[in-house]
């Protein structure tokens, strides 16, 4: 028997043991998590363990840093959870982690079910809540088990498309003493395939000839090996590209042939283009974000480039489909596709004249309250290039997704695609733990922010450099601006806010209100060179969503 084989074995370990030496095996360095009782015998393994536990404040924020850790890292989160409440508080997150394609796994506790000690107390059928929102759920029934299953999730939880895996330890399962035989199962090497050429080269003939081809880009292609592909592609077809909101940075967006982001659904300068388009190269996209163009019959035509098939929609219903490794097959047309003298970008520059135009406009307006032009201005403005940007959801987020020009993948951590209030600052704390020598901010709402400030004392705790910065307009921003289009009375979005300076300070943490415009830039310099906690409250004047986004954009559209 090798050192290797050995070490694999279980030699009179419990359930919960050989269950935390299954996610070492893994190379799990993180749990986040609130144990409870529940979770006793597993949380004294993982004290023994190589494995950090995270303490958070609430559930919903421990499911949103582990989905985060697997955005930015490909490698699967893990989170933690007692039963009943503690799990429920999870449901959340994983929905986020599923739509949003992140692997992410979760661990609840339960109560024995070999014995009854308390009757139904706390307990749900948290498997079967579960089903819907995961890739895999299970309840572990047998300490004997425990390596397949653990195996199990985490590779489907890893397996394209990423999302989320639950598994159920009960107590008596966590202190059950496995059998002798029982092994750890180590990870297999899987590739991913790669794309038949037949349909490489069908794409590659439909590309030249197009007169007006366009390449959209969507969280899929938010990958390293994808960026470069992909850099490659614009590079030697000259075609124009633009992105949905989860694929921003994918292609630094200085890029002379960016044209924009589709943060509204219709009606941009970017659906000038998508509208004159002939062929439009969908890398990466699917319709679980939301759609940034509406297919017709008849109309243009859709190659559909990602690591699975397309889901076919009412909107959305590609004619020609390159399924396998993402960056594998743009390198392929990138060497085979371009450049090609029947295409014609002359429409989409004009496009770009337009939104380049449009964009620098009140950049460095002084009004105050401060309208949101500036606020994204002076964020990027104070952001080194690989500075990292988390957002919540909320108005801001569009403006950040049309005027915050992206330079690298994973710098502008956003999601549109369960886009829920409340993971901006979570998510920013996981890339604050990630890379600490990276400048990180959370950009939130008031509303999203109070959704899970709590866990500014996590960070504190955890001794992080993060800026919070609270764009403060003391009401659901978004639904106000939605409220207004729809021609209803304004009613019932208004509500009151902390002091958010003496709220900072009583976690321990740093607090700055802005009160002039002209202070929001020095104020933000000055919070990501000190180190440590920052909130940043910015009163915000949201009459430029109705006047941009309502009325002006109507115009320009029009007559671009």
């Amino acid at each position: 028997m090798s050192s290797e084989d050995s070490s694999n074995q279980v030699n009179g370990e419990s359930g919960a043991e050989l269950f935390i030496r299954a996610l070492e095996s893994e190379g799990v360095r993180y749990i986040f998590g609130v144990p409870g009782e529940e979770n006793l015998d597993l949380l004294e393994a993982l004290r023994k363990s190589r494995i950090q536990l995270i303490l958070t404040r609430h559930e919903q924020a421990a499911g949103f840093m582990a989905a985060t850790y697997g955005r930015l890292t490909g490698r699967v989160g893990v989170c933690l959870s007692t039963l009943g409440p503690g799990a429920t508080n999870l449901v959340t997150a994983a929905a986020y982690a599923q739509l949003g394609g992140m692997p992410m796994m979760m661990i609840s506790g339960q109560k024995p079910i070999k014995s009854s000690k308390q009757g139904l107390f706390q307990i749900l059928d948290v498997v079967d809540l579960m089903r819907p929102l995961t890739k895999y759920t299970r309840q572990i029934s047998n300490a004997n088990t425990i390596p397949a299953k653990v195996r199990e999730a985490f590779r489907l939880a890893s397996e394209e498309r990423p999302g989320a895996v639950h598994l159920e330890l009960p107590e008596d399962i966590a202190s059950e003493i496995a059998s002798p035989d029982t092994h750890i199962f180590q990870p297999s090497d899987a590739r991913r395939p790669t794309a038949s050429s037949k349909s490489l080269d069908t794409a590659c003939e439909m590309i030249k000839n197009a007169r007006h081809p366009l390449i959209m880009i969507g969280a899929g292609a938010n990958r390293k090996r994808v960026s470069q592909a992909l850099i490659n592609l614009v590079n030697a077809s000259g075609i124009p590209f633009f992105t949905t909101q989860m694929g921003k940075g994918v292609v630094d967006e200085r890029h002379p042939r960016y044209l924009g982001n589709a943060a509204l659904s219709a009606g941009d300068f970017v659906h000038c283009a998508i509208d004159h388009a002939d062929l439009v190269i969908n890398v990466g996209h699917d319709v679980v974000e939301k759609p940034p163009f509406f297919m017709k019959h008849g109309g243009k035509k859709v190659i559909h480039v990602n690591f699975s098939g397309a889901d076919v929609d009412p909107v959305y219903f590609p004619q020609h489909e390159v399924v396998g490794d993402i960056a594998n097959s743009v390198d392929y047309l990138a060497e085979r596709c371009g450049p090609c003298p029947s295409h014609d970008f002359s429409r989409f520059m004009e496009v770009k004249a337009a939104v380049d135009e449009h964009l620098a406009q009140k950049a460095d307006d002084d009004r105050y309250p401060i309208i949101p032009q500036r606020i994204v201005s002076d964020v990027r403005k104070v952001m080194p290039d690989d500075g990292i940007i988390a957002l919540d959801n909320g108005m801001y987020k569009l403006w950040f997704a049309r005027n915050y020009p992206a330079y690298d993948n994973n710098t502008v951590l956003l999601d549109n695609a369960l886009a829920s209030m409340g993971a901006g600052l979570p998510s920013a704390m996981m890339a604050s733990m990630l890379y600490p020598d990276l400048k990180v901010m959370a950009v939130c709402g008031d509303g999203g922010f109070m959704m899970n400030s709590q866990e500014v004392e996590t960070a504190v705790r955890l001794n992080l450099n993060l800026v919070v910065l609270i764009i403060n307009d003391n009401a659901y921003g978004m639904i106000k601006w939605k409220q207004g289009q729809e021609g209803f009375e304004d009613f019932g979005l208004d509500y009151g806010n902390p002091d958010f300076v003496k709220y900072a300070e009583a976690y321990g943490a740093a607090g700055h209100r802005v009160t002039r415009a002209e202070d929001l830039q020095p104020t933000l310099e000055s919070a990501l060179s000190a180190g440590g906690v920052h909130l940043i409250d910015v009163p915000v004047d949201y009459s430029e969503n109705r006047r941009v986004f309502d009325e002006e954009l109507v115009n320009l559209t029009c007559n671009l």
